[in-house]
């Protein structure tokens, strides 16, 4: 009775042997083509961005455009001087188009809105830009204290956190992603006793640039502003001959 089970196991066992072998061999056999072998690899780096800007707007709105501008014309030094007292110089803060549009009455009994200006809104954006990123970081999240002098500060959007070297980066990282692409060729083509040779041809993927712990990936390419530091990852579609 033993002896009956022990040969069922190693008939299992080399049944289990075949049809990995099967399925190797299908798996290399996909990826070959006329002594080609096809292979996708890809490489990845951290980094810090190296510059920064927001963009933030002083906002307000009285009964008449004048009184609105009055307003705002007073309340720009305020802001300039905090910005300046963050360690921001003349040359990092950049007073934009100004935007001015007006509110409408509604009538009571309709909901509607009418022709009536009930009152004049008056927007002044700036744009503070840095290569110290903690700096806008920080600004970003203290704005609250001229709040508290009666200004109104909103922004639209986040901080933006830029990476000057990125054009550098790519071509090392395509570089790094068609040796990925050649090693995993190699280790595919180990069991066949076959080696790579010439590269026959190379495509290279679009680039995801994205948070460090995000996995966000787009068919056009990722292309993060909101974090200071950054993944950026390369792909490269690389074809081989067989030796």
């Amino acid at each position: 009775m033993y002896e009956r089970f022990k040969d069922l196991q190693i008939a299992i066992l080399g049944i289990c042997i075949a049809i990995g072998a099967v399925l190797s061999a299908l798996i290399i056999t996909n990826n070959l083509s006329k002594d080609n072998i096809s292979v996708t690899g890809s490489a990845y780096e951290i980094v810090k961005s190296d510059s920064a800007n927001w963009v933030f707007s002083i906002k307000t709105k009285a009964p008449t455009k004048v009184q609105a501008y009055k307003t705002i014309k007073e309340q720009l030094p305020v802001v300039i001087k905090y910005l300046k007292s963050k360690g921001f110089t003349d040359e990092q803060i950049e007073t934009k188009l100004s935007n001015t549009y007006e509110s409408y009455k509604s009538n009571p009994n309709t909901g509607y809105s009418t022709n009536i200006v009930e009152y004049y809104n008056y927007e002044q954006p700036i744009k503070v830009s840095t290569n110290n990123v903690e700096k806008i970081k920080e600004l970003s999240t203290s704005y609250e204290e001229l709040v508290e002098k009666g200004i109104n500060i909103s922004s639209y959007e986040q901080p933006q956190y830029h990476y000057s070297k990125l054009a550098e980066l790519k071509v090392k990282l395509l570089n790094d992603a068609t040796k990925d692409a050649r090693n995993r060729a190699n280790s595919m083509l180990k069991s066949n006793k076959n080696r790579i040779g010439k590269i026959r041809s190379a495509k290279m993927g679009v680039f995801q640039i994205t948070p460090v712990d995000s996995n966000d990936v787009s068919d056009s390419g990722y292309n993060d502003l909101s974090s200071i530091e950054k993944k950026v990852t390369a792909v490269a579609n690389v074809t081989f001959a067989i030796k």
